[in-house]
């Protein structure tokens, strides 16, 4: 007997020639009623211009009458453009609604409901302990590292600012680079 696990592949229940011929079938009755669909839709429009255009007897008719009837087809020609016009319109802002829907559906599947974040209040040492894992048993002091500021220093120096002097002494006290000092001085002797 052989075991029940040996099943690598099921066997088919149409063989691949059927299948192929059957595909082979649906396809040539596709095409035939194509080549049916397009025919009928043919004789639709031959039917539908013998309704609205019926043939002119041009023969035997005064020029008065050839002037009413030219008169007659223009304002025919005429409000057919309108129709024509009108539909176009339609088409045209029925497909711009269409596409906008369509952005607006796939903006929407893209899109997900952000969770509401809460406040969570975490120490300098549990961040870093968080961050470098538990390596890290050094107690950091961050605030001990920040900078301070007198508040005399900063008044001192918006005064620095304040005073204005030779133009030329900023650009020597500012300068640091005596070899741009000395570009400038050579420039401005000759």
């Amino acid at each position: 007997m052989a075991p029940k696990g040996d099943h690598s592949k099921p066997k088919p229940k149409i063989p691949a020639s059927r299948k192929l011929s059957l595909k082979i079938l649906m396809l040539m009755r596709a095409v035939e009623e194509l080549e049916a669909e397009k025919q009928a839709r043919e004789e639709e429009k031959v039917r539908y211009l013998r309704e609205q255009l019926p043939p002119l007897q041009l023969s035997g008719l005064s020029s008065e009458k050839l002037q009413k009837l030219c008169e007659q087809l223009h304002a025919r020609v005429e409000q057919v453009d309108e129709e024509r016009y009108d539909c176009e319109a339609k088409v045209y802002k029925n497909s711009k609604e269409i596409h906008e829907l369509n952005l607006k559906v796939m903006d929407m599947g893209g899109k997900f409901k952000k969770p509401a974040l809460r406040k969570v209040r975490v120490s300098a040492e549990e961040m870093m302990r968080a961050l470098l894992g538990t390596k890290q048993k050094e107690h950091l002091d961050l605030r001990s590292n920040l900078k301070s500021v007198k508040k005399e220093d900063i008044k001192q120096e918006k005064e620095s600012n304040l005073e204005v002097g030779d133009w030329r002494k900023n650009v020597e006290a500012m300068s640091g680079m005596e070899g741009r000092k000395k570009m400038f001085d050579a420039g401005t002797g000759q």
